[in-house]
């Protein structure tokens, strides 16, 4: 079976090809740019001590600092924060803010750590990587298992380290330790941007639509919410990891949260049939969202989606091998590095917000976010078209030639001699 990283490459190669890169720029864009790694003792609340391990991945900062989020969980790998880290760097340039790619992450389980031992893992793997980061030249945020608390940390480490206030180093942070509006939702609303220009592009009435959504954490529930509130559009359809529901005359966003909230999942919902996971994928819908998992829509069920539109969520939901699939079969799939890039813009937008000591207002943030994702989206689009191949490359086609571009101008590579 391929890695994560042995994907990430190999999408990047096909880009490359289409794109004839020279060598060199083709090899530089291969490989992160830095690595490092790290292992971190931590004083557990027995008084023993356990050394943890830890890594931060800085892909390319051609066009800018690196960004990339942080992630704890007992099965982390070097190899899926390499992949992780390319991603970030196509992500950022795919919506066209100055930033590169970067990623982290720590091998641990959170849920065995007290709140205690959480702090000391987190403040540990500050101290070891301070020196790598900063406003100026990677820049972490939350990601699996990490929070704005685990966030807030980091920062006061941050600054004790380096004797100065580095507000910017950070993002994703509590609003009142200098987070942006806007931020808990950005993900989803970013994704619902980039639906409602696939949808103008198919003329597919959103009002008049129905939607599934495999996945209901963060994204999924906010994309509920926006699918509801921006567009009307009826969700019939929500799933997580304990199983799925259904109602064909649609799914009341309030009362699945609160069930979700109460019982830990949206299983056993009144109201609702149970489905399995498959046959959420499945569903005769218009829209199809994933939410959760890597690799849900394979070569083995790519043939029997019936959604005309598929808004990734979730990175890395649908195979290299669906995607030709979906793709000549006329489903259209915003790929994940373009319709997930609002939680990383509206970091960016924190980022300025705390270069300039300044805070925007929602109605701003959310203006700026349509824009960006709108712009991208259209990008993107028209590259497909141009160039009669399916979304996900038409992304890196447009993303990896803005690097590739970068690192030429910088002189970092090309014949000069």
């Amino acid at each position: 079976m391929s890695t994560p990283y042995a994907t990430a490459q190999s999408q990047l190669d096909e880009a490359a090809a289409l794109l004839k890169l020279p060598s060199d720029v083709h090899q530089l864009l291969r490989e992160p740019m830095l690595e490092v790694h790290v292992r971190i003792p931590v004083r557990m609340d027995d008084c023993s001590v356990k050394v943890f391990s830890g890594y931060r991945v800085q892909y390319n900062n051609a066009r800018g600092p690196c960004k990339g989020g942080l992630r704890f969980h007992p099965e982390e790998t070097i190899d899926t924060v390499r992949a992780l880290a390319a991603w970030m760097t196509w992500k950022t340039a795919v919506v066209d803010i100055p930033l590169g790619g970067g990623k982290g992450g720590v091998v641990c389980n959170p849920k065995e750590l007290s709140e205690l031992e959480l702090e000391r893992l987190s403040r540990g793997y500050m101290r070891k990587i301070a020196h790598f980061i900063g406003p100026d030249l990677d820049v972490p945020a939350p990601d699996v298992y990490t929070t704005p608390q685990v966030m807030a940390w980091m920062l006061d480490e941050y600054e004790a380290i380096t004797g100065r206030s580095g507000k910017g180093v950070i993002t994703v942070k509590p609003l009142e330790l200098g987070g942006s509006p806007g931020r808990h939702d950005a993900t989803a609303r970013g994704g619902m941007y980039t639906l409602r220009e696939a949808a103008n592009k198919l003329g597919l009435d959103l009002g008049q639509a129905t939607a599934a959504i495999q996945g209901f954490g963060n994204a999924g529930m906010h994309a509920h919410e926006l699918l509801s509130s921006l567009f009307r559009t009826t969700v019939v359809a929500v799933s997580d990891s304990k199983g799925a529901i259904y109602n064909p005359t649609g799914l009341d966003v309030k009362a699945v949260s609160e069930h979700k909230l109460a019982r830990g999942s949206v299983a056993g919902f009144p109201g609702a049939k149970s489905i399995s996971n498959e046959d959420l994928l499945e569903l005769e819908v218009d829209v199809l969202v994933p939410s959760a998992l890597e690799n849900v829509i394979t070569n083995e069920n790519a043939h029997k989606i019936r959604a005309k539109v598929i808004a990734e969520l979730a990175n890395g939901p649908t195979s290299p091998e669906a995607d030709q699939v979906l793709h000549e079969r006329g489903i259209v799939v915003i790929p994940d590095f373009l319709c997930n890039a609002g939680g990383v813009t509206v970091s960016y937008f924190e980022q300025v917000q705390n270069g300039g000591m300044d805070r925007w207002k929602l109605e701003m943030i959310h203006k700026r976010l349509d824009e960006t994702m709108t712009a991208a989206f259209n990008e993107v689009w028209e590259t497909r078209e141009r160039m009669q191949v399916h979304s996900r490359l038409a992304a890196y086609l447009v993303a990896v030639r803005r690097v590739a571009e970068a690192c030429t101008l910088r002189g970092w590579v090309g014949h000069r001699c």
